[in-house]
């Protein structure tokens, strides 16, 4: 089973798009469903979810933020039966066409995490200083994990089943950099797929600058000196040795 799962903060002018845009058949091995994530949003993003076709809804009844979602989604998606898991903005920025080229490396055996990459793709709408913003933080992520990284803010990513079990989200105002932080530190093997972004037309971000670098950048540091799982990156090599015989 996959489960795409959204976090949704007041989307009822966009969520009903994403759904119905999720492709349900794209393997014959797999079911897919969506689950979202509602963050408790004052608007119909509920009701226009599963009138849109959501199989699983799970409410917050107050806002508690991108990271605590991200984090119930995850949590929900391995409760639910999910072998492998993708998340996806509700904002309609990201394709959920390209889902399949997301998860590919994951079914194949490739990767247990994977973004899809907006800057090894096409970006239409992004303006400079989000731009410059994607790229410093994106940057500082590449200097800590001593790896390059393309995208450390995409709001398109996949997981396997024991990526999802033993990922670690910090702080509840976001996860993007703690998430892949922490699930690389762990040995999990991570790959960016090129995908088609397209900045939002409709509601609006959360993300305040100065709040965001207040809030991501103490996570950064906590992540950082939180002790790296040994014993799972230990268990993930034997694990690619096996494959590979």
């Amino acid at each position: 089973k996959i489960i795409v799962f959204m976090p949704a903060h007041n989307e009822e002018e966009n969520i009903s798009g994403v759904i119905a845009r999720v492709p349900r058949d794209f393997h014959p091995q797999y079911e897919v469903e969506v689950l979202v994530i509602d963050d408790g949003s004052k608007d119909s993003t509920v009701t226009v979810a599963r009138e849109a076709g959501a199989d699983h809804i799970v409410s917050f009844a107050h806002n508690r933020g991108l990271g605590a979602a991200v984090r119930e989604g995850l949590k929900q998606s391995c409760l639910l039966g999910a072998d492998i898991g993708i998340m996806i903005d509700a904002d309609n920025e990201y394709p959920p066409e390209q889902i399949p080229d997301v998860l590919a490396p994951i079914i194949h055996g490739h990767a247990d995490y994977t973004f899809g990459s907006r800057f090894k793709g096409q970006i239409q709408g992004m303006k400079l200083h989000r731009r410059l913003g994607n790229y410093t933080f994106t940057l500082l992520q590449a200097i800590l994990l001593r790896r390059w990284i393309y995208d450390g803010q995409s709001g398109m990513r996949g997981f396997s089943r024991d990526a999802m079990e033993n990922a670690v989200i910090i702080h509840d105002y976001n996860y993007a950099q703690v998430l892949t932080i922490n699930l690389v530190r762990q040995g999990y093997r991570l790959v960016e797929i090129p995908i088609t972004y397209q900045v939002r037309t409709k509601g609006q971000s959360f993300i305040k600058f100065r709040q965001y670098v207040s809030s991501v950048l103490p996570a950064i540091y906590k992540e950082m000196r939180r002790p790296i799982a040994k014993k799972r990156k230990a268990v993930l090599q034997i694990q690619r040795d096996e494959v590979n015989l």
